[in-house]
């Protein structure tokens, strides 16, 4: 948001604040309406008009001035929303009491009316009390990946009442790939579903599981070793780092966890052949580039050796 823009809004307001006053000092007889004082009507809306081009002005500086000093974007975006909610609350209120002359008449009717528009409109509210608990509790932030409710992908903002997510895997493509959609979910569902974070501030990693299938002829130690290598070349330093974060983290919590710092083979047996999950860490975004390449890798090598690693299906290779 520019400066300028928060300058000429405070002139504007000093335009319009002394343009009421001196109506209300002069309180010239032009008429009325609706058996009002036309003079009346014109400065309160002068006035009304004077605080909320005074409020825009010092929302425009002070988020330009807040927004300099945080350069996390997403701390910008929710700095942005409590900001708006705020300055739109403190308008509200100093407008319906310049025209009604009844500032505690009006905080007493927005309490009767909030009371009733409780009951009026209980899905917004639930939003809007969801937007509260994920500006606390931080269940996401903007951008998260995230999954709720059978939709996956990144969280692009979260404004009052709603959360857009833009897509990955849907009905359109696999392999947590984006599907160019957007969706929008009330805030509403983190009170009563669950949130799934794969990129949450404290730790952004997940484990990831690359299968292969191999025959039971297979020499099964050398096929481990083999993926295990290939894996530890690629990423074997990157991950001992993030899981030297991850057991710091785990050390706060009362969860006694065993957690392997190399990638690991493990082997499930299936009827016709044997499966070899390859187990290591990732960063969700960086999933299936990774995966790609470690099959890529891992297939070329065990083609490299015919006699000791044999698939499924036979074939020449």
């Amino acid at each position: 948001m520019r400066r300028p823009l928060g300058y000429a809004s405070f002139v504007l307001a000093v335009i319009a604040l002394l343009a009421g006053s001196a109506i209300t000092a002069r309180q010239p007889d032009v008429g009325t309406i609706a058996g009002t004082p036309l003079w009346l009507v014109v400065s309160k809306s002068l006035l009304a008009l004077g605080i909320s081009f005074g409020a825009y002005g010092l929302y425009a500086l002070l988020l330009r001035f807040l927004t300099q000093r945080t350069p996390d974007k997403r701390r910008q975006h929710d700095l942005r929303n409590v900001l708006r909610l705020l300055f739109i609350a403190a308008v509200l209120i100093a407008v319906l009491g310049i025209i009604t002359d009844q500032w505690v008449g009006v905080l007493f009717s927005l309490g009767v009316v909030g009371f009733a528009v409780t009951f009026a409109l209980q899905q917004p509210l639930f939003s809007l009390i969801g937007w509260i608990y994920i500006m606390v509790k931080r269940p996401y932030q903007v951008g998260d990946r995230v999954a709720i409710e059978g939709t996956k992908g990144d969280v692009v903002s979260v404004d009052f009442l709603v959360t857009t997510v833009w897509e990955i895997n849907g009905e359109l493509v696999t392999s947590n790939q984006p599907s160019g959609r957007i969706v929008t979910l009330p805030n509403s569902v983190v009170l009563s579903s669950h949130v799934y974070n794969y990129s949450w501030e404290g730790f952004p990693y997940v484990w990831n599981e690359l299968p292969i299938q191999v025959a039971y002829e297979t020499e099964l130690d050398f096929a481990r070793e083999l993926m295990v290598e290939e894996a530890d070349a690629f990423l074997g330093d990157e991950m001992a780092d993030h899981i030297a974060e991850y057991r710091e983290r785990l050390a706060e919590t009362p969860v006694e966890l065993e957690v392997r710092d190399r990638p690991a083979v493990n082997i499930v047996q299936k009827e016709s052949w044997v499966e070899l999950r390859l187990r290591y860490l990732v960063h969700p975004r960086r999933g299936q580039r990774v995966r790609n390449e470690l099959y890529e890798r891992i297939l070329e090598r065990m083609n490299d050796e015919p006699e000791r690693v044999k698939f499924p299906v036979s074939r020449n290779r």
